[in-house]
């Protein structure tokens, strides 16, 4: 390692190379980092001017919002540019004064917002209408399987139940007792309608087979044939002589009922269509489906309206209101139950509350809805405000299972004091509400 003895001092190296610059700062030595006040005043004065002169003054249609700071201003006097001598309505023009008068807030403290807010809450709040509890009045046995329809005869004398023992049972509806069993379908009933115009009882089933029974001979008249698998639901045109059935094949289907010919098929759906629904005005066909959608179609174009993609799990129930032009569905899930607005669909709000898988629902004309779960639970509900008036189980027939508690099928009788369900235990449950 070479020695450093034998290299020259550094620093007349150094004076040498930076002579002007040494020569320069040599009479202050340590003043070389300090930066003077007077330049530092001065460099951030340039600084401002350049960064900031646009902003130092709010343009005037800011200005005209700001409050007033301190006494205010007098009023200057404003003049209107004229192309001609100046006359009297050139002076009005000019007097008007645009600018808008500054009123002091209605909220001054907390206390009068916090106020204002819960005033503002009170008055969004609907009372919900009183509604009479139900309790269960009649248990009726019959059926050698899973009740899965129901349906009442418009003129409130009798209702007609199917199941899956293959049958269609006619009971009376004071008494209970059966009147008649139809016999023709080769696997589980899954949907009746009673005709208000005709003497005649729609069924569909599982086995494909939609059939129309005319109830003064007691047989099947007319079958209607084209579903690809089983037909889950169906219902009748309130003043068209129109069936609408729906099923497994993801599709509903509209039918002529007396040519038995297939009017419209509507596909859209990409699952199981578990329920339709059908008005006399439009939206005149509602379906709900496993894809978690329900459509909304135009029975003369036979296309989709509106599609709602509201629900997160399959949409097994529908029903409309009688009167308030406006329908509910419920799935399964969180927020399974929910009220629309027609005719565009308009979500309103959730039925809170019945966390299960909704297989039926009903309501009537005095605001009473009801939504029966898989597991048995059965919840009564205002339809106005969305509010539970009474949660209550199903009790299972002894000799059943736990497990088979469910509820399948819903209906309210005519005057809308009687509903009767169907269930899991093969049972038919009349419910009533009670009397004060």
């Amino acid at each position: 390692m070479a020695s450093t003895s034998g290299l020259p001092p550094l620093d007349p190296l150094f004076k040498s190379n930076a002579k002007r610059t040494f020569s320069v700062f040599a009479p202050y030595p340590d003043a070389g980092l300090k930066e003077d006040e007077k330049s530092a005043r001065l460099r951030l004065s340039v600084k401002i001017n350049d960064e900031y002169k646009h902003y130092r003054q709010l343009p005037s249609a800011l200005l005209a919002q700001q409050a007033p700071v301190g006494p205010a201003r007098p009023k200057e006097q404003r003049k209107a540019i004229t192309a001609g001598p100046s006359s009297d309505t050139s002076r009005m023009i000019a007097a008007i004064d645009t600018t808008p008068e500054q009123k002091p807030s209605t909220f001054s403290t907390a206390s009068t917002l916090t106020q204002a807010l819960t005033l503002h809450k009170t008055t969004r709040t609907i009372k919900p209408t009183y509604h009479a509890p139900w309790k269960l009045s009649r248990v009726i046995s019959g059926h050698l399987g899973w009740v899965r329809s129901v349906a009442i005869e418009p003129g409130n004398k009798w209702f007609a139940t199917g199941a899956g023992d293959r049958v269609i049972k006619i009971w009376d509806l004071a008494s209970g007792e059966l009147k008649l069993s139809l016999t023709g379908h080769i696997s589980t009933v899954r949907g009746l309608a009673v005709s208000p115009r005709h003497p005649y009882l729609f069924s569909c089933g599982e086995d494909k087979m939609v059939k129309c029974w005319d109830l003064e001979a007691n047989k099947v008249i007319r079958h209607y044939h084209g579903h690809l698998s089983g037909v889950y639901a169906l219902t009748l045109h309130p003043t068209l002589d129109v069936l609408i059935t729906a099923g497994r094949d993801a599709s509903a289907r509209v039918w002529d009922m007396r040519t038995k010919a297939q009017i419209h098929v509507l596909s859209g759906h990409t699952a199981t269509v578990a329920d339709v629904q059908c008005q006399d005005s439009d939206p005149q066909v509602i379906t709900g489906s496993m894809d978690s959608t329900i459509r909304l179609w135009d029975l003369a174009a036979g296309k989709t309206m509106v599609t709602l993609t509201h629900h997160k799990k399959s949409v097994r129930a529908l029903t409309i209101h009688p009167t308030e032009y406006s329908f509910a569905s419920g799935s399964a899930g969180g927020n399974n139950i929910k009220k629309w607005k027609c005719p565009e669909g308009t979500f309103v709000f959730n039925f809170p509350g019945h966390n299960a898988i909704i297989n039926t629902m009903s309501v009537n004309a005095e605001g009473v809805m009801f939504s029966g779960g898989d597991n048995g639970s059965l919840t009564f509900w205002d339809y106005n405000t969305g509010t539970p008036f009474q949660h209550t189980d199903d009790i299972p027939q002894p000799g059943s299972l736990e497990a088979e508690a469910g509820v399948f099928c819903s209906t309210f009788d005519m005057t809308g004091t009687r509903l009767i369900t169907g269930g899991a235990d093969k049972t038919i449950k009349v419910y009533a509400e009670q009397s004060s």
